[in-house]
């Protein structure tokens, strides 16, 4: 059988599933890549194990009520889509946005599984999240929201079966009152939810740890092929946690941060961001809850509804915000400003037409299911710090993160073939993952 038959034959179980619009886009890419290692190995085509794969464990839908400040009655809904957990709990994160969709999170779970996988740690893949925006809202009114959130997920999360954790929307404090609701009606304090704040069972170094993982997988890149982070010029995309602490370590490791964004708009750093912007700007996020285009910026130039990939020019692009903000238009555009390594911050934020266009230029692309397994690995050291009743130094938590992070990108080597004389990441990732989750499989039986 050839390779083309190969994905033909995956394409057909594919269309019998009929995926949402996210969730194929998601399917056809690691399916593009396996197709040669499912057509040499029989077992995974005797096991049907990419089959298998493709349908979720459990779909969970549930309606959130609750009550704003005026008094009156609020309804979202809410979702745990839990994907795999072949290899350990369910793990992933929850995403508090209106563009909350199933499908969104039917793509994310599915991504999660093989990221999880990668990094070596013992932990499945799954996604949750609801339609509902924290923006605008007040502090009682997100704790409201939370803890009826929590009220209809609880019955289904536990330390040895489904462990959530943090997503877009979802930070510290949206934990901390899921985390604090969970308690009230459990009795435990088992650790169910990573990304705590510190002073219940959080782990030290987490809320830096997906930036910094794509910074550092990112310079593995760089010095495979024979470069350094130092002097290079680094587009980000985003202004949360994981931009702004890619930035934080981008800087360090003596790159120029050139941009960063949010929903409104890019600011441009044409000479490189400072550490005092940098501090600045992340006071301003976290506490303030601020936006971009309402920063002073020191001299930073802000643009109005424009992403920032044909803004300025780079060597490294950090797409840190979040799915499909790099088109292939953009793509094109990144290529033509001078960039030679793409690492993804946020889940799968380039689309195929974009990764192709990577590809067909020359450039190194990073996807997220490696780049950005930095956050979910530090996860899995908190459930580790809480189940053993420890703490872990920040340092420890670091050193080990990297780690974590460097024998990714060799798993990347391992499994990838050369692409237009650069390193296809991309089907190195998708491969490394699903041999882990295939073999898995097998194991278990049917």
């Amino acid at each position: 059988m050839t390779t083309a038959d190969a994905v033909f034959d995956l394409s057909s179980s594919i269309d019998k599933m009929n995926p949402g619009p996210l969730y194929r886009s998601a399917i056809d890419e690691v399916a593009e890549s396996i197709a040669p290692v499912i057509r040499d190995n029989q077992k995974y085509q005797d096991a049907r194990v990419f089959e298998r794969l493709l349908i979720p464990d459990r779909v969970i839908r549930f309606r959130v009520e609750w009550v704003n400040d005026e008094g009156g009655v609020e309804v979202n809904l809410g979702w745990r889509i839990e994907h795999s957990n072949v290899l350990g709990p369910y793990k992933g994160g929850l995403r508090f946005h209106p563009s909350v969709t199933e499908d969104t999170l039917h793509f994310l779970a599915y991504e999660q599984c093989f990221k999880n996988a990668l990094t070596g740690q013992p932990i499945g893949g799954g996604k949750g999240g609801s339609n509902f925006d924290p923006k605008g809202k007040s502090d009682n009114e997100v704790m409201r929201f939370c803890q009826a959130f929590m009220r209809e997920l609880y019955r289904h999360i536990g330390p040895s079966v489904d462990v959530p954790a943090g997503d877009i929307g979802v930070g510290g404090r949206e934990i901390g009152f899921l985390y604090g609701q969970y308690m009230k009606i459990t009795k435990q304090r088992d650790g169910v939810l990573t990304g705590k704040p510190l002073g219940l069972g959080g782990l030290l170094g987490r809320t830096e740890a997906t930036g910094y993982g794509t910074v550092t997988f990112a310079e593995a890149m760089l010095k495979h092929a024979d470069e350094s982070m130092d002097g290079k010029r680094v587009m980000i995309s985003g202004s949360g946690n994981v931009a702004l602490y890619a930035a934080e370590l981008a800087i360090e490791k003596g790159a120029k941060v050139v941009s960063l964004s949010d929903s409104g708009g890019s600011v441009v750093f044409d000479k490189g961001m400072s550490s005092e912007q940098l501090e600045e700007l992340t006071q301003y996020k976290e506490v303030e809850r601020g936006r971009l285009k309402d920063w002073s910026g020191n001299g930073a130039e802000f643009h109005a509804d424009k992403r920032p990939w044909s803004l300025v020019d780079a060597d490294v692009a950090l797409p840190c915000a979040t799915q499909h903000e790099v088109e292939k238009d953009d793509a094109a555009a990144l290529a033509d400003r001078g960039v030679k390594c793409v690492a993804e911050g946020a889940n799968m934020p380039c689309t195929h037409k974009a990764r192709d266009i990577f590809h067909a230029k020359g450039v190194m692309f990073g996807p997220g299911k490696a780049a950005n397994a930095g956050g979910v690995a530090t996860s899995c050291f908190e459930m580790s710090q809480n189940a053993s009743h420890s703490s872990w130094t920040k340092k420890q938590a670091l050193d080990k993160l990297e780690g974590v992070m460097l024998d990714i990108h060799e798993q990347c080597l391992e499994h990838a073939p050369m692409n237009n004389g650069v390193v296809d990441y991309g089907v190195g990732a998708d491969r490394g993952g699903f041999v882990k989750l295939a073999d898995a499989i097998i194991a278990m039986g049917v």
